[in-house]
C-alpha cells in the first residue's frame, strides 16, 4: 500500500528527502521535526520561545492539511541543543499550546539541529 503523505502551503520549503507528514498503521499521523522557521522570511525565530511557537504553527499547519488539531497528537518529541538553558523557556511556550489531558512528550538534549536551531519538535497524532 503506499504511503499517503501531507505537506502545507503554509510551511518553509524543506527541499529534503522526506514527507512533513505521512499516514501510518492504525491511521496514525507522523509529523516530521519542524524548527522554529518562519515560512514568510526563511529566517529561524528569534529565542527558545518563539522558536517552539513557530515550530508548532508549522507542525499546526501540516495537522490542519491532515484535517487534524493539536488536540488529536497523542505524543509529541522535543529536541533542544541546551537543555538546562532553554527548558523552562521552551516548556512555558509549549504549555500554551496544548490542554489537558496533554500528550505524551519526551525531551531530549542533542548537539545540534538544523539552521542552528534551539528547539525542534515532531509529533504523532491520531
Amino acid at each position: 500500500m503506499p504511503r499517503k503523505s501531507f505537506a502545507s502551503d503554509h510551511l518553509p520549503s524543506a527541499g529534503l528527502p522526506f514527507s512533513p507528514a505521512v499516514l501510518g498503521a492504525g491511521d496514525a499521523l507522523y509529523l516530521s521535526g519542524q524548527v522554529g522557521q518562519d515560512p514568510a522570511t526563511g529566517r529561524l525565530a528569534d529565542g527558545v520561545a518563539a522558536q517552539t511557537d513557530q515550530a508548532l504553527r508549522n507542525l499546526q499547519a501540516v495537522l490542519a492539511a491532515a484535517g487534524k488539531t493539536l488536540d488529536d497528537v497523542v505524543r509529541v518529541g522535543v529536541y533542544l541543543t541546551d537543555l538546562r538553558a532553554d527548558f523552562t523557556a521552551m516548556n512555558e511556550a509549549y504549555a500554551r499550546w496544548f490542554a489537558e489531558p496533554y500528550p505524551a512528550r519526551t525531551t531530549i538534549g542533542v548537539a545540534a539541529l538544523p539552521m542552528g536551531a534551539a528547539v525542534e519538535i515532531d509529533l504523532v497524532a491520531r
